[in-house]
């Protein structure tokens, strides 16, 4: 019979157990299969954020988008899905631009010409928002590759899986922390807001329905009031009007965002909550008055988010297109 040492049957064990999937993931998954990976979607980045700035916030938001409703896998990213579907709701809508998909895609392309069939959709999107993002003066942060494209995308997964304008602060939390993100995550997430913009639609019932007796909710400033109902005055014939969502410094990655808040300049009902709620504005107050805090916790937490529920081997596919699935039985 023979005897095992009681090292040698601990490593066999440890062997036999599963990776877990952020293992399967690594800085330089690509480095020999597609070792042009990292500068192709730099350059597509650059060129695309010269000629249309807004291209940072469409992106960031169509990978949160992707990341709390599939698990950051290019399901969002699925023509006869949600792209088709989004007029059926609005805030995806808007929340999904042609831009995000439009830098994905120039990408993906000059990607299959150099490595074709190797670089998946959902990696390009997260090394593309992380880009765009350091190209509007944010922070740049690690991005583990090696994801692989979701097989199924439901727009019926959307709903309930991603935060709303008009949420309360214990609505936000409980979302937040069901995908395993902190209070203090869940507000250096919304500090991305910062570049982009906010539907009127949105937050319209804080400029002309707050209550019967007071058409605008005086929590707002008033100044910055009077602004918003000027350039949302046709919100209810024009559905496109929009603001920026940072109105100081709305091209630049930084965090005038959380001082505005604080000078209640908060466009949704959601982002003055962050500032009135005690759990919350205690971090508001502290990203208002350190940007080098907010950029590195900023950074952590959008780390945090590209490996959410990621798929790996088996589980995913690499896309030859991006919008649509390899093969028709889905």
């Amino acid at each position: 019979m023979a005897v095992f040492h009681p090292t040698a049957l601990l490593l066999l064990l440890f062997l036999s157990l599963p990776f877990s999937v952020h293992s399967q993931l690594s800085l330089d998954y690509y480095h020999k299969t597609c070792p042009d990976f990292a500068q192709i979607v730099h350059d597509t980045v650059a060129r695309k954020h010269a000629t249309s700035p807004v291209t940072a916030a469409a992106s960031m938001r169509l990978f949160f988008s992707d990341c709390l409703v599939g698990g950051c896998d290019a399901s969002v990213l699925i023509s006869s899905n949600v792209f088709n579907h989004a007029e059926r709701d609005a805030e995806i809508n808007h929340a999904l631009p042609g831009d995000a998909f439009d830098v994905v895609t120039r990408a993906k392309i000059t990607l299959e010409l150099s490595c074709p069939g190797i670089v998946s959709c959902s990696d390009v999107l997260a090394q593309a928002t992380r880009d765009l993002i350091a190209a509007s003066g944010g922070p740049s942060y690690k991005v583990e590759l090696g994801r692989k494209d979701s097989l199924v995308s439901k727009i019926s997964d959307v709903e309930g899986n991603i935060p709303k304008p008009n949420q309360s602060i214990d609505e936000l939390i409980k979302l937040f922390e069901a995908k395993g993100f902190t209070i203090q995550e869940m507000v250096a997430l919304y500090g991305g807001r910062t570049i982009g913009f906010s539907n009127c639609r949105e937050f319209s019932d804080r400029l002309f329905n707050f209550s019967k007796n007071t058409p605008t909710d005086p929590e707002i400033n008033s100044k910055y009031a009077e602004a918003l109902k000027k350039s949302c005055a046709d919100y209810e014939k024009n559905p496109a009007s929009s603001v920026y969502s940072d109105p100081v410094t709305p091209g630049k990655f930084d965090n005038v965002y959380y001082q505005n808040l604080l000078r209640g300049m908060g466009v949704s009902a959601s982002d003055h909550a962050l500032a009135k709620d005690p759990r919350t504005r205690k971090f508001v107050e502290m990203y208002a008055g350190n940007r080098a805090l907010f950029f590195k916790d900023f950074g952590h937490a959008m780390e945090k988010m590209s490996v959410r529920e990621v798929k790996t081997g088996e589980k995913g596919d690499v896309r030859r297109r991006c919008d649509a699935f390899n093969t028709i039985n889905h």
